[in-house]
């Protein structure tokens, strides 16, 4: 084993970029900008310039660099192939290979949400653990699942994709992957206040302390908190979706952990306490004493975890 990695965490903005020694310490981290026009065809060379140009600041040669773990925002297969990722422009794009040909230096690839759960497995909230699933719940509701200490990816690198279990038929409106009735759409930032407004359509008046017009996810969050009826109400339902959505998984994977991450996970305890509600009445009898705890890495996941990729070969 060589002495030195890079975990590289593509995002639709920014690419976070650190260097690490392969016994897990981080050593540097830093960020550039994601370049997505022309098909983002910068985006790799980018990475592959800012990269080298590191090791030449730090005097570290490239024969003692193991590799460079990369993780991209959607469905990557085995071969790091990727067949299409809108919000960076690309169409058919072998990650990989290409990055290889750049830096002269091994790449591995995985999903973005894959390899967060990953990095909070080695180094984060779930560490010590070898099974556990990673729920993220921010814009949308994206997840990874590691067995083993290994990602479980799927045929089509779309292992993981928890926001699009189905949950309910009568969930108004149409989910972003286009079919009705995901988790996301009732349990991410946008879908808890889209949750709020259907059960206040439900109900007619309410009584809250929440701003309905101007209502997020935070507030709701918070007026839970203050004990307001109305949110208590909203967080019951959001429990009673994402628990029975973890139990399903449950029982096909069994996980030690579960580790909830992303904007909403802030709100801290009270977020676990009404999902384990659920989860526990839901899920088969061997697996309620899997435990859920708060990601703790937070944006530096991905870098981590595509660390790991690369140590673990």
């Amino acid at each position: 084993m060589k002495e030195y990695c890079f975990g590289i965490d593509i995002g639709g903005t920014t690419v976070k970029m650190g260097l690490f020694r392969t016994d897990g310490t981080l050593l540097d981290k830093w960020e550039i900008p994601t370049r997505t026009e022309n098909g983002g065809e910068a985006v790799l060379p980018d990475i592959a310039a800012s990269a080298l140009s590191r090791l030449g600041k730090m005097g570290i040669k490239k024969d003692d660099v193991e590799g460079i773990g990369i993780d991209v925002p959607g469905p990557i297969n085995e071969e790091g192939v990727v067949p299409h990722t809108a919000n960076l422009g690309w169409g058919y794009k072998e990650v990989t290979r290409e990055l290889e040909e750049l830096t002269g230096l091994p790449c591995r690839a995985g999903n973005d949400a894959n390899v967060a759960a990953l990095g909070e497995m080695w180094k984060g909230a779930a560490a010590g653990h070898k099974s556990g699933v990673m729920v993220t719940l921010g814009t949308g509701v994206g997840g990874g699942i590691i067995i083993g200490g290994k990602i479980i990816s799927g045929a089509n690198g779309a292992g993981g994709e928890i926001g699009h279990i189905h949950v309910d038929d009568n969930i108004p409106g149409v989910c972003g992957c286009g079919n009705h009735g995901c988790l996301e759409q009732v349990a991410s930032a946008n879908g808890i206040v889209r949750l709020a407004r259907w059960m206040m359509e439900e109900k007619g008046e309410i009584r809250t302390s929440i701003d309905t017009e101007t209502m997020t996810a935070k507030e709701i969050w918070d007026a839970v908190k203050s004990g307001d009826e109305f949110a208590m109400e909203v967080a019951e339902r959001f429990g009673k979706y994402l628990g029975l959505a973890l139990a399903n998984i449950a029982s096909t994977v069994d996980p030690e952990v579960f580790v909830i991450g992303g904007g909403v996970s802030k709100a801290g305890q009270v977020v676990l306490d009404y999902i384990r509600k659920y989860y526990v009445q839901y899920t088969f009898r061997s697996c309620r004493d899997a435990k859920f705890v708060l990601a703790s890495l937070g944006n530096d996941a991905g870098i981590y975890g595509s660390a790991k990729l690369v140590i673990d070969g």
